[in-house]
């Protein structure tokens, strides 16, 4: 049996057991999303056994990308799997903090942080990527005085170019991350700021993620390792303890291979970047969608289906709130989807095009257009694979649609499976209470089905 088709066997056998179990439930909970914890520690094995620590690399840390799924238990699965984490907002920080990672494993990025936030990451020890001239002086101005603990480095944009989605690309000419290495001066700039901070220690680069080709990541990440060496020549050995080579590593949305791989990336980084192997430099990571996209899924019951223009459609709970970006740019973002009955078989009639819609109120919020799919009907369900990270860990509130609740899963050597609340789902009669209104009385639904 293919690696394919057992990744397809294992959602089936999650998803029927949590349909038998009741976390799936056409009336109490129509939607709801998955994260595979076992596919989650094979991931990060992979990851280390692809950038191995000694001797090439005296010391890797490898700093999950927070944005890419910070729920908090989520987080703290990562951390007891040894990882660091890279935050780039203060509550980023706050849920690393929570989940217990330590200060000296967490990378604080960010492009706008705040003189409030700074001091506090200072103060913790949390490491710090400075993204601007500007910055680097307002650190300037917290630490005297105040010595750190914190590790801190400059975001360089090595302008190298863009991949094939452009909000992606963080080293275009005039992207607006990190200080443009190749624009008049800046380089003798950054030389003058090593000379003038001796606290800034590390060099921090980052190409960008989905749609970046490898040999484009990795000749940033070599431009990076270029101007360390050149401090290195203006400063003496040492000057630079580490170079942050961010994260990025595209994920295949297409079917269930894993591809490229990280082996695949440290490749590309040997050809381009080989003094990033030298034992000169620590090295740190920043994966975050290839860690966790192919470890999660979603699942949602069709509600109705009718035709329209002589082309099925079949309304689903799962749309814009959980599918933001597929949803508004379905060309960059597309999504597999997959047709399963009411108890979580998979289905297996000849295929007809068909819409697959999502509960909001307007005409795009659609997870495909014209998919050939089995036929469905009231009831089954259908599962989007590839979600574990950004979708349903990062709801877009619309139309005041709440949150799914997310589960854990752990399959035991008798497959039995165990499942582990990572985040209840939101009562829709209780949203009010953000607004600080008491919640309305629930009008009670009468019993009966119509499938």
């Amino acid at each position: 049996m293919t690696a394919v088709s057992r990744a397809a066997e294992r959602r089936e056998h999650v998803l029927r057991e949590a349909v038998r179990q009741g976390l799936l439930d056409p009336e109490l909970s129509p939607l709801a999303a998955f994260v595979d914890l076992d596919g989650v520690a094979a991931t990060v094995r992979a990851l280390r056994e692809a950038f191995p620590g000694a001797p090439e690399l005296p010391a890797v840390t490898h700093a999950f990308a927070a944005k890419a799924n910070c729920l908090v238990p989520v987080l703290r699965e990562l951390e007891r799997l040894g990882m660091g984490c890279e935050v780039a907002t203060g509550g980023e920080l706050a849920r690393a903090l929570a989940a217990g990672f330590p200060a000296d494993r967490i990378v604080f990025d960010s492009p706008a942080k705040t003189r409030a936030e700074l001091a506090r990451a200072l103060e913790l020890g949390v490491a710090v990527n400075a993204d601007s001239f500007q910055e680097l002086e307002r650190i300037d101005a917290l630490l005297a005085g105040r010595p750190s603990a914190s590790r801190i480095g400059v975001r360089l944009n090595c302008q190298v170019g863009g991949g094939a989605i452009a909000a992606m690309s963080t080293a275009t000419s005039t992207s607006k991350f990190g200080i443009p290495l190749t624009d008049p001066g800046n380089r003798e700039r950054l030389l003058r700021a090593f000379a003038a901070y001796p606290w800034l220690t590390w060099v921090h680069t980052h190409t960008g993620s989905q749609g970046c080709p490898l040999d484009l990541m990795a000749r940033g990440v070599a431009q990076a390792v270029e101007f360390a060496g050149q401090v290195t020549a203006a400063f003496g050995a040492g000057r630079v303890e580490g170079i942050d080579i961010g994260g990025g590593l595209p994920v295949n949305f297409a079917d269930d291979e894993v591809t490229p791989t990280f082996a695949d990336y440290a490749g590309q980084l040997r050809a381009h970047a080989p003094g990033l192997f030298e034992g000169r430099y620590r090295v740190v990571t920043e994966f975050g969608r290839s860690v966790l996209a192919k470890n999660g899924f979603l699942a949602a019951y069709v509600e109705y289906t009718k035709s329209a223009g002589g082309r099925p459609i079949a309304v689903t709970h799962a749309g814009v709130q959980v599918a933001t970006r597929t949803v508004f740019s379905p060309d960059a973002w597309p999504l597999r989807i997959e047709a399963y009955g009411p108890d979580g078989a998979a289905l297996r009639a000849r295929p007809v095009r068909q819409d697959i819609a999502g509960p909001a109120c307007f005409a795009g919020d659609l997870l495909a257009r014209d998919r050939a799919l089995p036929p469905l009907r009231p009831r089954d369900l259908v599962v989007v694979p590839d979600t574990g990270a950004y979708y349903f860990s990062t709801p877009f509130r619309y139309n005041s649609l709440p949150e799914p609740a997310v589960h854990g899963v752990r399959t035991d050597a008798a497959g039995r499976v165990e499942f582990t609340l990572v985040r209840p789902a939101e009562d829709p009669w209780l949203l009010t209470d953000r607004d600080g209104v008491p919640e309305p009385e629930p009008v009670p639904v009468p019993a009966g089905e119509d499938r």
